[in-house]
């Protein structure tokens, strides 16, 4: 069995794992930081992502979106320094609703953001001293608007998104919000880390030896067998299977997997314009079936339940170069649980079509496809998450033993907040504010409890 060392040891190189390798490698100045994985990097759940980020994030407080800021600003930061080369944009996330109970909802939901950080609420109601309305630009990140852009006259919604539903009674455009190329960010990072000496190693972390209760090395199997590295401190950034590494350290975690699909196909009738934003529909809704289809799916319970009202949160957006065709949607109308993920994801056929039939109540163009449906591609993967939806990012109770964790669908997102907060952890630098929000130590305080039963925790859309 051979052996090596190394200053930090992190298990997984999705983009917790590479970010974390970048931020002790590059801005710390860590010297031996190894990088895990048996997978190539970010090719287990990173690479299934929308690649969207947003600050606008509900909650009873403000954490999430200090820590959305937080990592945005980065973000910023890696665009400017690396020529933009993973193509950040800023052209914000459109909810869209035909519901009036929720566009006052969208009201009080902005008003409490721009207290909470998220930036200023613009109201256009179609009256003279609306404020003006800036439209985002496309490629742009910097120098755009922050808060949001709430629309409550359907005539102004129709004129700045003539494609969605012309029943919709209010779009609320979030504005410090985007994608980007979560590969080509990956890249970036993982090239900065190794040029400052961090190593990728391929392989799977079999065992965390402990001394008197604190790290002192890691067992892996690679492609020439069993390896020792023998190092102080180890990062569990293991994605969905965090539980389990933790498992080797005789901790429990209070983490499930969720699993999610995402749909991809040519929208070759330019159903939805490529500079659109990400597109949501936020009422539940039922699909749209001939009468001839509902009667044979009220034949038996398997497909019954498509008659009934499914959850609001269908979204999209256009994917790739304005010269591109692809369509993204996603829909978690029914997403499954697991306390353990099953790779390769379950075939689920009859994704495409419902998640095409819910979209197009948001893009009505889109029913077009329904006559003869277009070559779908479907991947998916796991939301890692807690109950309440807020990250792990914190030591662990073993000496040496740190959880870069739960960041469920918002991992490219929050990727760089995250590894700057996990490093301020390792290195003992001063904390941010918002570190107690994301320790595992949360689920023994009392105030936290009580804050946990008395408002809803989500923060998906």
């Amino acid at each position: 069995m051979s052996s090596q060392q190394a200053d930090v040891v992190i298990c997984g190189a999705g983009i917790a794992g590479v970010t974390a390798a970048y931020e002790l490698a590059v801005k710390r100045g860590a010297e031996r930081v190894i990088l895990v994985d048996e997978r190539p990097p970010l090719s287990l759940t990173s690479d299934k992502s929308t690649e969207a980020y947003r600050n606008w994030w509900p909650g009873p407080d403000g954490t999430m979106i200090q820590l959305m800021n937080r990592s945005i600003d980065l973000l910023e930061q890696l665009a400017a320094e690396s020529g933009n080369c993973f193509r950040l944009n800023r052209r914000g996330y459109l909810y869209v609703t035909a519901d009036p109970a929720q566009a006052r909802r969208y009201r009080e939901m902005g008003q409490l953001a721009a207290e909470m950080g998220a930036g200023p609420l613009r109201v256009h109601a179609g009256q003279p001293d609306d404020p003006i309305y800036q439209p985002a630009d496309p490629e742009a990140y910097a120098n755009q608007p922050t808060g949001a852009d709430l629309f409550l006259d359907q005539t102004l919604i129709r004129r700045h998104f003539p494609y969605v539903n012309r029943a919709a009674v209010a779009a609320l455009h979030a504005r410090r919000c985007g994608w980007f190329s979560g590969q080509q960010l990956g890249a970036y990072l993982l090239e900065q880390a190794k040029a400052a000496g961090a190593k990728l190693v391929a392989g799977r972390v079999t065992g965390v030896n402990l001394v008197n209760g604190r790290v002192e090395s890691i067992q892996i199997v690679g492609e020439n067998g069993p390896q020792t590295i023998q190092t102080p401190i180890f990062v569990n950034a293991a994605g969905p299977h965090a539980p389990a590494v933790a498992e080797m350290m005789g901790v429990t975690l209070p983490i499930f997997s969720e699993r999610h699909l995402k749909l991809s196909f040519k929208d070759s009738l330019g159903c939805v314009p490529r500079h659109a934003p990400l597109l949501i529909w936020d009422d539940p809704q039922r699909l749209n079936w001939s009468a001839e289809e509902a009667e044979f799916l009220a034949e038996t319970a398997e497909t019954s339940w498509l008659l009934e009202a499914l959850p609001a949160g269908v979204h999209g957006r256009p994917e790739g170069a304005d010269a591109g065709q692809i369509l993204l949607i996603l829909w978690p109308y029914h997403a499954q649980t697991f306390a353990a993920p099953q790779f390769p994801l379950p075939d689920n056929p009859e994704f495409p079509e419902i998640a095409l039939r819910g979209m197009a109540r948001l893009i009505p163009g889109l029913q077009a496809y329904l006559e003869r449906l277009p070559n779908f591609y479907v991947d998916g993967g796991y939301y890692s998450k807690t109950v309440e939806n807020r990250p792990l990012i914190c030591p662990l109770p073993v000496k040496g033993a740190y959880l870069l964790a739960a960041l469920s669908g918002y991992g490219l997102m929050a990727a760089c907040a995250a590894a700057e907060l996990l490093a301020d952890h390792i290195t003992g630098g001063p904390l941010p504010g918002y570190a107690p929000a994301f320790d595992l130590a949360r689920y023994d305080d009392p105030a936290y409890q009580q804050l946990l039963a008395s408002a809803q925790f989500d923060g998906q859309l």
